[in-house]
């Protein structure tokens, strides 16, 4: 019964940690959309990143390796510095306004992409299978777009859509410069490029805040640093193609969420339109798994949370982790 009980802690703790990780990000969304609706994403962002930038200074005090904040590669570490700042913004503005099982609909596009991006900037060889799996998923951001049905493509979407490819490029580029770049660097230029534009307007979209409204945002910045936590610890205990497809649990939240908090209703093409797009990632994430499929394996590799430069990665944070060591302070 013991030797029973071990293999399944060991089997399911993996995915149970990703599991509460992504309801715990599904929380942090909730609090974007339910701030989004008295502010400006910029004022959200700014001082999203302000309160998590003590934890990535303990992080920086803590990181072992020598060297100065200066990137080894400055040019890409600009291009995903940038992508980052309009991920955040872009992602940020269409939790407000869009339903949230639409707009995780369309940021689950974030693995196709990626996929497509591997091609030019990673030299990846995308064969037929997963070709035709990114053209498949295409299809399905389009049923969740309906262009041409209803109210048709409206700001929101275009937000989305706008955070799905930034959010690609950011994570891309961190898979072909992330072996020379110290994670230091691409864990605080973000956060420090997303603090200083997003205060330089903030005087023209500034709402005072009342307490509670603060207080929210200080549990976001803990939700965010809790979830990462347990992303970390699930790719410990799992192989990352079983980790990997834990995001689209956030499908689930979102209709719970968007239910009781914002009475929000799913109707048959967002939900129809989400199910062609997860089991094309799905899929994707398997066939990166094959041996001689993938020379990169850039979906597997990105952690899967929508990079936003607002608070830590997962990727960075245990990339860190690894670089302390055991028999480090």
């Amino acid at each position: 019964m013991s030797s029973f009980n071990r293999l399944s802690q060991s089997a399911f703790a993996g995915p149970a940690l990703a599991l509460t990780a992504f309801a715990l990000f599904s929380v942090h969304d909730v609090i974007v959309k339910s701030l989004g609706g008295s502010y400006s994403p910029v004022q959200i962002v700014f001082f999203s990143v302000l309160l998590g930038l003590p934890l990535a200074m303990v992080l920086l005090m803590r990181d072992p390796t020598d060297g100065n904040l200066l990137p080894r590669r400055p040019g890409w570490t600009a291009l995903r510095t940038g992508a980052a700042v309009v991920t955040g913004v872009s992602v940020f503005y269409a939790f407000s306004v869009l339903p949230l099982a639409q707009t995780y609909a369309i940021l689950f596009a974030t693995p196709l992409l990626i996929t497509m991006l591997s091609v030019p900037i990673l030299g990846e060889r995308v064969g037929l299978h997963r070709g035709a799996a990114v053209l498949v998923g295409l299809v399905g951001v389009l049923i969740v777009l309906r262009p041409g049905q209803g109210e048709g493509i409206g700001a929101g979407h275009l937000a989305a859509m706008l955070g799905a490819c930034a959010s690609a490029f950011a994570s891309i580029i961190i898979r072909k410069i992330g072996d020379e770049e110290r994670n230091v660097v691409l864990l605080l230029y973000p956060m420090m490029a997303n603090l200083l534009l997003m205060g330089a307007a903030l005087p023209f979209v500034y709402r005072p805040m009342p307490l509670a409204d603060f207080g929210a945002l200080a549990l976001m910045a803990c939700l965010a640093l809790v979830a990462s936590l347990c992303v970390i610890a699930a790719y410990k205990r799992a192989p990352a193609f079983q980790i990997a497809p834990m995001q689209y649990s956030q499908i689930i939240w979102a209709v719970i969420f968007g239910a009781l908090f914002f009475g929000e209703g799913v109707d048959v093409l967002t939900i129809a339109g989400a199910a062609v797009i997860i089991l094309s990632g799905i899929y994707i994430v398997m066939r990166e798994d094959k041996a001689n499929v993938s020379d990169n394996r850039p979906v597997l590799a990105t952690r899967t949370r929508t990079d936003t430069g607002t608070y830590p990665r997962a990727s960075h944070l245990g990339k860190l982790d690894e670089e302390q060591g055991p028999d480090k302070p």
